[in-house]
């Protein structure tokens, strides 16, 4: 099932995504929701940024390019960031290039949806806590970064976690791929079985951290192929099980 937010006649909703229409609901899709009767095309309604998230934790450096890159062992603390709820935009908006820089990087990936609250969970539990997976774009603008490696300045910018454009909720991890294009030329392609730490390792890893709530998200991480782009370019983000996220990049007004 495909959930989305939506704006329409100035009203903000949330809906599922049918048959290629878009089915309004009320209630909160997290937990207890119905449909109203309304229902409209994609045409009609401006698509929004599928969840509005009560935090975000992204993951640095998570794919290797062949199987035989895989570490034998994980690293004892991954490499864990967080990026401000500020930060999120939407299907189709656009990606604004901080002042005094020329261009930014992107990195298309695997967002997980956290659906109940969790805390000290094992591996093997962990989808019974996922609601759903979409796709995020995480833009960073590493010219920010300090010499020592902090990375929040260059990773908080607004703009620079386009989320979208649905979470599905039924998905076999096992055989995604995540792909991004610029302009239409393909830039990534890599199966999900090229994560260094797997999305179950990882949410369970980061239940023992800090306490996971419903609306939680975790970018799990980018494939190979990510570069620096500047004004104009198109960025489309794809994973075919849950869509197309694209986004504009432009220059600081």
């Amino acid at each position: 099932m495909k959930f989305l937010r939506y704006e329409y006649q100035n009203e903000i909703s949330s809906g599922v995504l049918s048959q290629g229409e878009v089915k309004k609901i009320s209630g909160d899709y997290l937990g207890t929701w119905t449909y109203t009767g309304d229902s409209y095309s994609l045409d009609e309604v401006k698509l929004l940024a599928p969840i509005s998230p009560n935090k975000i934790i992204g993951i640095g450096a998570n794919f290797v390019q062949e199987l035989g890159e895989l570490p034998k062992e994980p690293a004892d603390i991954p490499v864990f960031f967080f990026k401000p709820l500020t930060s999120v935009i939407g299907p189709n908006d656009e990606i604004i290039i901080p002042q005094g820089i020329n261009e930014v990087k992107f990195e298309s990936e695997l967002v997980v949806v956290i659906g109940k609250k969790c805390k000290q969970i094992q591996a093997d539990d962990v989808l019974d806590y996922v609601f759903g997976y979409t796709i995020g774009n995480d833009i960073t603008a590493p010219q920010f970064f300090r010499e020592d490696g902090h990375w929040t300045i260059g990773k908080a910018f607004d703009t620079f976690t386009p989320i979208g454009p649905f979470i599905e909720t039924d998905i076999d991890l096992s055989t995604l791929y995540v792909k991004s294009e610029v302009n239409g030329i393909e830039k990534q392609n890599s199966s999900t079985n090229l994560m260094i730490i797997s999305v179950k390792e990882m949410i369970a890893y980061l239940s023992n951290v800090m306490t996971l709530l419903p609306g939680d998200v975790v970018l799990t991480g980018s494939p190979i192929g990510a570069e620096f782009i500047g004004a104009g370019n198109i960025i489309e983000c794809k994973i075919d099980e849950i869509g197309i996220l694209q986004n504009k990049v432009i220059n600081h007004r």
